[in-house]
């Protein structure tokens, strides 16, 4: 049952392919055509897609070359941080026109708690509207929105209607809403973890509901609580303004333990060139290095390499074959990540970006905006 007076009023504004188009915008002749933005046809990974190229399969975080398989007709274009950041800016301008409380989770995402709001407008479905066309008015860019009284389902409502689209899910509505959704469509919940519950019997919502808190954290850890909260539409994490954060994460869990050279070694690459588009996404540095390596016994060992300047892409590479090689493998490995810490965030004012632990061959936190 969901407490009447702890109802707030959220929104999740999410850009339609924001990279790829800002690209189109600034290029009339990208338009209505597959763009790719990142990677080319030989290596590196795919930032962005715009929906052109969607419609082949072309994704983010995928392989360039694979990319330029699905799509003979892509067009690759080099990414332009300092232009997505510099619109990013002025769409929050305009988020802050309505409300303070405004929790950006990228560069083309935010939360936005409207419960009380600089326009005195009480339909947070309105102001949502009011936001989408000033973006488009004003920049030219489609945006996306999700509306209701926490984030989690704010989050899941902005994928209903995308692209350039908005839904609500009011509190009446949440529980039988959530029954009805797929597993793979909770957000946070990944490709592995859905296949894991599919596995148990778990394929929507409802069947979801049917486990104890007991059974699922025993299933799933401490995510067991989670899961069974956000079912029945209970997720008390309020809108936090100018959130800091404090690493820059990811991490690849394999449908197959891994021990051969050979294969750590293109899973560290992929990862590394991961971590590498978020910090230049991101704007971010780090001076600390972390390797997390999980066994297939789920044994967890980390090892950790800091040093006095901020850490170039090629630098942070050498420090992971450092610590890889630091001790010999003792166990056949399900899950390599890397992360960077000690991050130059202290002073700034900062867009945080996404949830970054990405698992190439499992679940991606990586949202298809």
């Amino acid at each position: 049952m969901i407490d009447q007076s702890t109802i707030r009023k959220i929104i999740h504004v999410d850009m339609d392919a924001f990279f790829a188009s800002v690209e189109q915008l600034d290029n009339p002749d990208l338009r209505g055509k597959p763009v790719a933005v990142g990677g080319n046809r030989e290596r590196g990974v795919v930032a962005a897609a715009s929906y052109e190229a969607r419609k082949f399969g072309v994704r983010s975080a995928m392989s360039g070359k694979i990319a330029a398989l699905r799509c003979p007709g892509l067009i690759f274009v080099r990414p332009r941080f300092e232009r997505y950041k510099e619109i990013s800016g002025q769409i929050r301008q305009i988020f802050l026109d309505y409300t303070d409380l405004v929790e950006p989770l990228s560069l083309d995402e935010a939360f936005l708690d409207v419960t009380e709001n600089k326009v005195n407008n009480p339909s947070a479905t309105r102001i949502a509207l009011e936001i989408r066309k000033r973006i488009k008015d004003e920049l030219g860019l489609n945006a996306s929105a999700g509306i209701s009284y926490n984030k989690f389902l704010a989050k899941t409502a902005s994928d209903i209607n995308k692209p350039n689209g908005q839904a609500v899910i009011l509190p009446k509505d949440a529980e039988a809403f959530l029954e009805k959704l797929p597993i793979e469509r909770f957000y946070g919940i990944g490709k592995v973890t859905a296949e894991k519950m599919k596995e148990l019997g778990i394929h929507n919502g409802f069947d979801l509901k049917q486990y104890s808190v007991q059974y699922l954290t025993k299933k799933f850890g401490k995510s067991g609580l989670h899961f069974y909260n956000i079912v029945r539409g209970i997720h008390l994490s309020e809108v936090k303004p100018n959130r800091i954060r404090k690493s820059l994460s990811a991490e690849s869990t394999f449908s197959k333990d891994i021990s051969e050279d050979e294969q750590i070694a293109d899973a560290l690459e992929r990862i590394w060139e991961e971590v590498v588009r978020r910090m230049e996404r991101s704007g971010v540095k780090g001076r600390t290095v972390t390797l997390k390596i999980k066994y297939h016994d789920f044994t967890i060992h980390t090892r950790s390499k800091t040093i006095e300047k901020f850490l170039e892409p090629a630098r942070i590479k050498e420090i992971i074959w450092e610590l890889w090689h630091q001790e010999p493998l003792v166990a056949d490995v399900r899950l390599l990540g890397i992360g960077i810490s000690n991050l130059n965030l202290e002073e700034e004012d900062y867009f945080p970006g996404k949830q970054l632990w990405i698992n190439f061959d499992g679940e991606y936190a990586e949202d298809q905006s």
